[in-house]
């Protein structure tokens, strides 16, 4: 009675933001987080609900080839139920860590509803992992049950722990996943699972310290993506294609909870090696209604040759790292659609967001979610910061925010720092506008000063990648004798340019008329960035490497002083 309650509950909460979709003003007033209580279980609760008896597509997913594989509502509840069924068999019940390090392929999405209806906690992992990472993982994550694909078995030779070996597929040592289909597809008794019981285990992508292991609840992601279906304006019926690889928290946001929030169809498009126009082509032959993707995609998108708007396609978004204006402009262009950039992170769902049907301020990553209770806070004094200003993007927890981590596991010194004074601290600075719109400035440890002025990496990388050799940009201080420290742009060039005396010369004349003198880049270096294995650009590693340098040593790099026809 009381998973009864929930559900209708929950789909109440969920209908009215689906019926505001394009008035966010009206949402605002009239969402709440529902205030679930007792048992609860998404899958059983929410995902079996909508899908028995429902012949439409859950999920596409399509080879570089042209090959694909498909699964309707109701294929996707009776198959998920058999390996739920199976891996009971194998040991798998309530309470047991399950890390799932499989592909863009179907058994994923099969697997993520199976442990869900068993009670188990799910850790997804990239398949990219090696041995090394996956021994810190299995040990912290105290994990129970692996599954992957045969050709990733020889990875856990080394990795030691009793937990069971599954493969998709037949492997030595390994219990075949595929055993799963001999087993009965109908319904399963509940879990029993409450709402504050464990769901998702999650493992931070590690731009500056090893990765943190984050908890969510039965809620707090199948619940809390409420806010992630309204900023990417998904609608029942929707065909949404989201650019994100499985092991990371945005494929969760927009290839599971959100597209099935709304109960669109997950497209996936696999390829080997990114290519705008197949990508493209595949949009407009599937008609793709909604499309999410992150910088770098985008980036890509518009070095290619983007032709007409795909026919079907009405919303785009994008998440991950802030969006260029440079690039929200070109989409507008080519297509008459504006990508509407979103901000959340792995301990939360989406939390602000342009959303649909108002205006997009470029460079802005838009204003608060419905239901989510958003402060900027004064990283110096502590104190709230009212009206405009710039702070620390924080959550009210004295609002009990609903789609928020339970904390990080296993790390209380790191879980204190972050919920510290009544509020959940994301480490990101943002300024708030007379609107209410947040521009994001910069990590609290990025920013930095330079001749006594703060300087955000962000607002210069910018203005870098408007010029046509830069394909992206990473800007740290550099120790100087002088101003102590200067701006530096570690850059990696777009294909046709050379990395030459000329294209620094070029790159440093162009950011010095578009930036403030104060915000002049005075040195670039050339650089293969680095990156996590989640694609985001590792700065920390960029300032370790300057402070290693004495200043004027590294032959790399090209300095202004170095040129004498800058202009002023």
């Amino acid at each position: 009675m009381a998973a009864d309650m929930n559900t209708r509950e929950f789909r109440e909460a969920r209908d009215r933001l689906i019926a505001s979709r394009a008035r966010y003003e009206e949402a605002l007033l009239s969402f709440a987080y529902p205030k679930l209580k007792g048992s609860f279980n998404w899958a059983h609760d929410w995902f079996d609900e909508i899908a028995a008896g429902q012949q439409r597509s859950a999920l596409v997913i399509v080879e570089q080839d042209g090959s694909r594989q498909s699964a309707s509502f109701e294929e996707m509840r009776g198959r998920s139920n058999q390996i739920a069924r199976w891996l009971q068999s194998q040991g798998v019940a309530k309470g047991s860590r399950v890390m799932l390090m499989v592909g863009n392929q179907v058994e994923l999405w099969r697997l993520m509803l199976a442990v869900m209806k068993v009670g188990g906690i799910i850790i997804p992992a990239t398949t990219a992992l090696g041995s090394d990472d996956l021994k810190d993982r299995i040990a912290r994550a105290k994990v129970s049950a692996v599954v992957c694909n045969v050709a990733d078995t020889p990875k856990f030779a080394s990795v030691p722990g009793e937990y069971v070996r599954i493969a998709a597929g037949g492997a030595e040592g390994w219990r075949d996943l595929r055993e799963a289909g001999s087993c009965a597809d109908d319904a399963l008794t509940h879990p029993g699972t409450s709402v504050d019981d464990t769901l998702l285990l999650y493992f931070t992508s590690g731009t500056t310290k090893r990765p943190k292991l984050v908890g969510h609840t039965q809620v707090s992601y199948p619940v809390g993506h409420l806010s992630t279906m309204y900023w990417t304006g998904l609608q029942p019926g929707d065909v949404h294609l989201n650019v994100s690889s499985p092991g990371w928290a945005k494929h969760a946001w927009s290839s599971f909870f959100a597209p099935w929030l709304a109960e669109a169809t997950v497209y996936v498009y696999n390829y080997s090696r990114f290519d705008p126009v197949s990508l493209l082509d595949r949009m407009r032959a599937d008609a793709v209604s909604t499309f999410c993707a992150p910088p770098t995609v985008w980036r890509m998108l518009i070095q290619a040759e983007l032709g007409e708007k795909p026919g079907a396609l009405r919303e785009v978004t994008s998440a991950g790292e802030p969006l260029n204006a440079e690039v929200i402009a070109r989409i507008n262009e080519a297509w008459g659609l504006t990508i509407r950039d979103g901000y959340g992170q792995t301990e939360t769902t989406a939390i602000i967001g342009n959303t649909p049907g108002t205006s997009v301020k470029p460079g802005s990553m838009g204003r608060p979610l419905p239901g989510v209770a958003v402060a900027l806070v004064d990283p110096a004094s502590g104190k709230l910061v009212p009206g405009t200003g710039e702070g620390e993007v924080c959550l009210d927890l004295s609002q009990a925010p609903l789609n928020l981590m339970t904390g990080y596991q296993g790390d209380p010194e790191a879980n204190d720092a972050a919920m510290a004074d009544g509020y959940y601290h994301t480490g990101d600075i943002a300024q708030r506008d007379a609107d209410g719109y947040l521009t994001f400035v910069g990590r609290t440890d990025d920013i930095f000063k330079a001749s006594d002025y703060k300087i955000s990496p962000f607002e210069l990388e910018s203005a870098l990648i408007e010029h046509p050799a830069v394909a992206e940009a990473a800007v740290v201080p550099a120790p100087d004798p002088i101003r102590l420290a200067v701006p530096k742009a570690y850059i990696g060039l777009a294909q046709g340019w050379e990395p030459s005396k000329e294209t620094a010369r070029e790159i440093l004349s162009f950011a010095r008329h578009c930036l403030a003198p104060y915000q002049r880049v005075r040195r670039v270096e050339f650089y293969d960035l680095p990156k996590t294995i989640s694609g985001k650009i590792r700065r920390v590693e960029l300032r370790h490497r300057e402070e290693q340098f004495t200043p004027g040593t590294n032959s790399a790099e090209w300095r202004d002083d170095q040129f004498t026809d800058l202009g002023d």
